[in-house]
């Protein structure tokens, strides 16, 4: 019985110690083609290319939102953003409130399961103690709080008063002159070095290619011969890849890629805003940008790489989203949910390992602010339908009558032309899918 016993003991050590490492890279304002294996022609992606040749690189995957706090919330909840209160943008100055502690996230979910977790980089969930990370299931947190900051001097660099924003564990701490990329190469090895029995979860929120387009000077020559603001984008694209590059290899030489799972993907898609220089990222095909419901504002780039436990350079075509990975990764690494825990977000591991499977998805909803003509969107199958569409690129393109605006993604991938006014009962079946999960939404809220 003793010998029964130990042995007993030892496979649920052996279980333990074999559990994943989870490992989420969530870049900001990266472009739906933005990496050299999406098809962008003069970007230099060998890190992200790598991600994709070992893992399962999705071309339909949409984002939870098409603005940054939304987008995290729907991450960190794996739940519509609108559900748990966060819609739009949440403060970015300190006193700010935004996702309330009540809020359970995938940090709770990993640390419930016996994990440390760690956040690096930006947050822009809430700038008050109680909604900074360690509120929210972090232990350990290194980072700014708002939604961007200057890479040297760590300000938030906006309108006055400007405000330097830079903490760790809570506490305010300040790194003049040192360029935040390496800060965070640095923070992540550390965490990753470290010796623990428990496996580790971090979420890693890259806060580039975002404004302000601080390039590497290598990448800034490398990229001399391209247009402006296409070059300073893509400096900025290529200085995050090798950023990512570091700490991968950084894994590798501490044995433990096989053991981490990685997940690579954009927040959203590319910026057109005047800080940005009205542009740089490349949508492709797309319509749109971020803060837009059209495709390029909620298409991303998006890989799982897990070498020797799920499929290498694989693709996947089928309807996905960022709320999913809270589903996902919880069932990937045996983590057990909460009872009773309610998620927008469905597990697809079935389309990881089969280009076969069906999406999870036989619809879902987008809605970007909680507001008069807040812009939202419908998905069923192929057809989509946007409500109070944005278009800052094409200025005038859209009317009063495109109040509604219908395509068949199938058809007409760039959404060029409104379909509503041909087809009434499919805008009718779409307004009732709305209508749905807008009565389910405002119910949860008013619990």
């Amino acid at each position: 019985m003793r010998i029964l016993s130990i042995a007993i003991i030892l496979f649920l050590a052996v279980g333990l110690h074999a559990r994943p490492n989870v490992l989420i890279i969530y870049t900001d304002d990266q472009g739906s083609i933005d990496a050299n294996c999406y098809g962008a022609k003069d970007l230099t992606t060998p890190t992200i290319d790598k991600l994709a040749k070992t893992g399962v690189r999705f071309t339909q995957m949409l984002a939870p939102s098409s603005v940054c706090t939304p987008s995290r919330a729907g991450l960190m909840t794996g739940r519509i953003p609108w559900r748990v209160g966060l819609p739009g943008n949440a403060a970015t100055r300190r006193g700010g409130r935004g996702m309330e502690p009540s809020i359970y996230t995938m940090a709770e979910l990993f640390k419930d399961n016996g994990y440390r977790t760690a956040h690096i980089g930006k947050w822009h969930l809430g700038y008050q103690q109680d909604t900074m990370p360690n509120g929210q299931g972090f232990d350990y947190t290194f980072g700014h709080m708002g939604g961007c900051i200057d890479n040297y001097s760590h300000f938030y660099y906006w309108g006055g008063p400007n405000e330097h924003d830079l903490w760790k564990n809570g506490t305010e701490v300040w790194e003049d002159g040192v360029n935040f990329g390496k800060v965070m190469i640095r923070e992540m090895k550390r965490i990753l070095s470290e010796k623990d029995d428990k496996p580790v979860f971090i979420y890693w929120a890259l806060n580039w290619p975002h404004y302000p387009l601080q390039g590497f000077p290598h990448w800034r020559e490398h990229y001399k011969g391209l247009s402006e603001p296409r070059a300073m984008y893509a400096a900025f694209v290529s200085s995050m890849d090798e950023v990512i590059g570091e700490v991968l290899d950084h894994l590798e030489k501490e044995g433990l890629r096989e053991e981490t799972i990685i997940v690579f993907q954009s927040d959203h898609g590319h910026s057109v805003e005047e800080r940005t220089f009205g542009g740089g990222g490349n949508p492709g095909p797309y319509r749109g940008h971020k803060g837009s419901m059209f495709e390029a504002g909620l298409r991303v780039p998006s890989i799982i790489s897990w070498p020797g436990h799920l499929p290498q350079g694989a693709v996947r075509d089928q309807m996905v989203t960022g709320c999913d990975w809270f589903p996902t990764l919880a069932e990937l690494a045996g983590a057990k949910l909460p009872k009773g825990l309610k998620l927008d977000g469905r597990s697809i591991t079935g389309v990881i390992r089969s280009a076969d499977e069906k999406t999870p998805h036989p619809d879902f909803f987008w809605s970007f602010a909680n507001k008069n003509n807040r812009p939202w969107a419908v998905r069923q199958g192929d057809w989509k339908l946007l409500g109070n569409p944005r278009d800052d690129i094409n200025k005038g393109s859209l009317t009063k009558a495109d109040k509604l605006f219908l395509v068949n993604l199938e058809e007409d991938i760039s959404e060029t032309t409104n379909l509503a006014a041909r087809h009434p009962d499919k805008v009718k079946e779409l307004m009732a899918i709305h209508d749905r999960y807008e009565a389910s939404i405002q119910a949860d809220l008013a619990k």
